[in-house]
């Protein structure tokens, strides 16, 4: 990982708009003097609302997995000069970026778990099922594992299980023996070949509703980025970034990312770990965080109409208590 200070531009980036920017930086209150991690900074979006509101002194680190999302950030940040860094990261590394700064903790940290419009609108990148491009899906283009591997490689089983369980795919099991059929007779390397596949086996009923690949992509999506173990391993005890009265902001876009936050806030503001049947305390736990939305926000109509990505967005946040107790 290599920090680099930013000179950058708040200039408009084709195509990226942040989700609930509004809802965002009004939950974590940035002001001057404060310090900021967004471990998902993307294009740059929320980003740069955060350090116009921390100005003059308010800093901010920005980390993602993918460097040319980083490349996007370094101009459109150019305005803010030296109250930037960025660190080539996973977010579940946040605390190895945070040391290599040289900060103790932050008082706001935002994580975006959408994967970028800058992704989805290049082919190159295979994310979406709307253009023709090779079977990538890589966030980080320095992983070895593709799409491609995925779906030529794996067992019926596996794949049955990726479509059903991070895809929430009902034809999980007809897909996956159709995916197998089609690769014995040549590799499937192309969006458009997979695509063509995942149309013959899953129908809509109704033209509103989601395209057919939707859920099939999102799956290899997930299995190719490791997406839920990298949130699991953040989720542990990600609220130890935060100084006391900082505040933690998700942004989740599917139900098996939501849950997991929702769990973890839940088990982080908890007053005791111990066994349900256990009669008396033996954890010694005390809540290391306050629940700020008991009910996750989400995007106003007019949001959704003007940036219809943002429509399964579910925001949550937390406070970090201000009492010297940590478990």
């Amino acid at each position: 990982m290599e920090a680099t200070p930013l000179r950058t531009d708040v200039s408009t980036v084709s195509g990226h708009l942040p989700v609930m920017v509004s809802e965002v930086t009004t939950l974590l209150r940035p002001q001057a003097g404060t310090y900021f991690l967004d471990a998902t900074v993307g294009g740059g979006g929320h980003a740069a609302a955060i350090l116009a509101a921390s100005a003059p002194q308010g800093r901010l680190l920005g980390i993602d997995r993918d460097e040319s999302a980083l490349a996007v950030t370094t101009q459109r940040l150019r305005p803010f000069a030296d109250r930037f860094l960025l660190v080539h990261a996973n977010f579940s590394h946040a605390e190895a970026a945070l040391a290599e700064v040289g900060w103790e903790g932050v008082d706001g940290l935002l994580l975006d778990l959408g994967f970028s419009s800058l992704q989805v609108e290049d082919a190159e990148r295979g994310f979406s099922f709307l253009r023709s491009g090779p079977l990538d899906m890589r966030m980080d283009q320095q992983e070895e594992r593709r799409a491609a591997d995925i779906v030529n490689q794996a067992s019926e089983g596996e794949l049955r299980q990726i479509f059903h369980d991070l895809g929430e795919e009902r034809a999980a099991g007809a897909l996956a023996r159709a995916v197998v059929r089609a690769r014995s007779q040549a590799p499937l390397t192309t969006t458009t070949a997979l695509v063509r596949i995942i149309e013959q086996v899953v129908r809509n009923s109704s033209p509103s509703r989601l395209h057919s690949a939707t859920r099939a992509f999102q799956a290899l999506r997930i299995a190719v980025n490791r997406e839920l173990d990298h949130l699991t391993a953040f989720l542990r005890e990600g609220y130890r970034w935060l100084r006391p009265g900082g505040r933690l902001v998700t942004l989740s876009y599917h139900s098996l990312e939501d849950r997991l936050v929702k769990e973890a806030f839940r088990r982080w503001a908890a007053t005791c770990l111990c066994p349900p049947l256990l009669q008396q305390c033996l954890c010694g736990w005390s809540p290391q965080v306050r629940i700020l939305t008991p009910k996750p926000l989400t995007p106003t109509t007019a949001e959704v109409e003007a940036n219809p990505r943002a429509r399964s967005a579910r925001l949550r946040a937390v406070e970090r208590c201000r009492g010297e107790a940590e478990q």
